[in-house]
């Protein structure tokens, strides 16, 4: 069976972690053992230095970080990535787990900031050329849900400090691109944690056999 890549989104608290360990197990238990995990931004020297610039509070001082510029910085972390870590792993047979790839950025830049979505579109088509993730699971979880799972974790970064409002036009986004794409999944995130683990499990498993069949 071809390698594949698998991304898992959401917004803040919607339980990534928790649905990456699931993933993994499950596959694991399908046969497939030889795994990578990616994260974004960051996953290289150079993209983890631009994840600290772009959601480190203090990493830029006093100046505020244009929108625009917010978006190239996504983008030149994610084909960094993508051209040296994602795309060699899978050439090699290895399947690549992501926590967060495109879809983020067209959620929370295209939702959340209201970032004209035709020029984010153009720009990911330049940046990325066709490559897409095979599967992604989009974890649906209110800010209001979310949020509080996330300031229990700790400190929260600078993206994470926005307005309720800023979550809710990025989960609606979400949404939006989620019910346009066949290749989302989406799962309930606001459920029980053993309601959601077995979701996971079952999208993950009816997939892999579909591809084998």
């Amino acid at each position: 069976m071809r390698s594949k890549y698998i991304v898992i989104e959401g917004l803040e608290g919607a339980g990534k972690t928790t649905a990456r360990d699931v993933v993994v197990q499950t596959l694991k238990e399908l046969g497939i053992g030889d795994l990578l995990f990616t994260r974004e931004p960051g996953g290289t020297v150079l993209a983890e230095k631009l994840r600290s610039l772009v959601l480190d509070i203090q990493s830029t001082g006093d100046e505020k970080i244009n929108v625009k510029a917010e978006v190239l910085m996504f983008y030149a972390a994610r084909v960094q990535l993508v051209e040296t870590v994602i795309k060699p792993a899978l050439a090699k047979g290895q399947w690549v787990i992501g926590d967060r790839h495109d879809l983020s950025t067209q959620a929370y830049q295209g939702g959340g900031r209201g970032v004209d979505r035709q020029m984010l579109a153009t720009l990911r088509d330049a940046v990325l050329g066709d490559f897409r993730p095979d599967l992604t699971l989009y974890l649906d979880v209110t800010p209001e849900v979310g949020l509080k799972r996330a300031r229990a974790r700790g400190e929260l970064d600078r993206i994470e400090q926005e307005s309720l409002n800023f979550f809710n036009r990025t989960r609606a986004r979400y949404q939006e691109l989620a019910a346009q794409d066949k290749t989302i999944y989406t799962i309930d995130a606001t459920q029980s944690l053993e309601k959601v683990m077995s979701d996971l499990r079952d999208v993950i498993t009816a997939w892999v056999k579909e591809l084998g069949a």
